[in-house]
């Protein structure tokens, strides 16, 4: 028998949550995404207590991977005191770029990109720790989602007021705003405008094998992606020590283009840099930071009650 635990996987477009009974059985339930301009603890309490009600479970241990995470909201007390359920003797909390690097390649050393509306790429060597970008849409996520889609949304828009070449982004872009000279003001009067650019990344990548834009956009932001990997992975010294683990995780990386030229220019940039599956998700990481031990290098970034 194994300790009742529940996991959550926080991110900008959803909230996934796995609670595992003492059997090991899992259930999973999912609800909208974090939002990084309002407190973030009373956001995560809120999910957590809802999928205690559904799964009727109270879980001994909660383990917490949360984007947009933080210094002073990087506070697994504030978290467990904000719960106040009787029954949970532990929570531990960490940046989502921790819990995607625990899902994709476990507890050794490498680096992870993980790339959905926002992107962070966390490396980890035997000693140390390296986290590159992350910093949100305004001043980074390079190569993101919602980098991608504000390239796209740039594109249509010089080709509307024929500053730039015609582009099939501008039926992707028309189906959101039919009228392209309101469409500034619809898009920056949404609460949700982050993840509204960021779904353009996926016309961006149906139209990546016929539109030169599409394709110019889609080999940018895997350059970008594959810069990030390449410095993570020279900042914790993995220069040689043979193959070093590359794993690229996140929705941007459906786009079949841009993924086979970031592993191109990740070659091209580092030859003893692997390119390899991910074994999970920030979710299956999030079920792991619960057994993690403080003598890991990636101990130093999680904060535990």
């Amino acid at each position: 028998m194994q300790l009742p635990i529940m996991a959550l996987d926080g991110g900008q477009t959803s909230i996934k949550i796995r609670a595992v009974d003492g059997a090991g059985t899992g259930r999973e339930l999912s609800s909208p995404g974090v939002r990084t301009d309002e407190p973030l603890i009373a956001q995560v309490a809120g999910a957590l207590h809802r999928a205690m009600e559904e799964t009727g479970t109270i879980p001994q241990i909660i383990a917490v991977g949360l984007s947009g995470l933080t210094r002073a909201q990087h506070d697994a007390r504030a978290l467990h005191d904000a719960l106040g359920v009787d029954g949970v003797q532990r929570v531990i909390l960490a940046h989502d770029s921790l819990t995607s690097y625990l899902g994709a390649l476990g507890s050794g050393p490498g680096v992870v990109t993980a790339a959905g509306t926002g992107v962070v790429t966390l490396g980890v060597g035997a000693d140390s720790v390296a986290r590159v970008d992350g910093w949100g849409h305004i001043m980074g996520d390079a190569g993101s989602g919602y980098w991608i889609g504000r390239r796209a949304l740039d594109a249509v828009m010089r080709s509307h007021d024929g500053r730039g070449a015609k582009t099939l982004l501008s039926r992707a872009v028309q189906e959101k705003w039919p009228d392209l000279d309101e469409a500034y003001i619809q898009l920056q009067s949404s609460p949700d405008a982050v993840s509204e650019v960021a779904s353009l990344a996926q016309a961006v990548a149906d139209c990546a094998g016929n539109d030169p834009l599409a394709a110019q956009i889609s080999q940018d932001a895997a350059h970008e992606l594959a810069f990030s990997a390449v410095t993570a992975a020279q900042r914790v010294g993995s220069s040689g020590h043979g193959p070093f683990r590359v794993a690229a995780i996140g929705g941007v990386f459906r786009n079949g283009l841009l993924r086979g030229e970031f592993s191109r220019r990740l070659q091209a940039l580092d030859p003893d840099l692997e390119l390899v599956p991910a074994a999970g998700n920030g979710l299956d990481g999030a079920q792991v930071l619960a057994s993690l031990t403080s003598d890991h290098p990636l101990w130093q970034l999680v904060s535990a009650s």
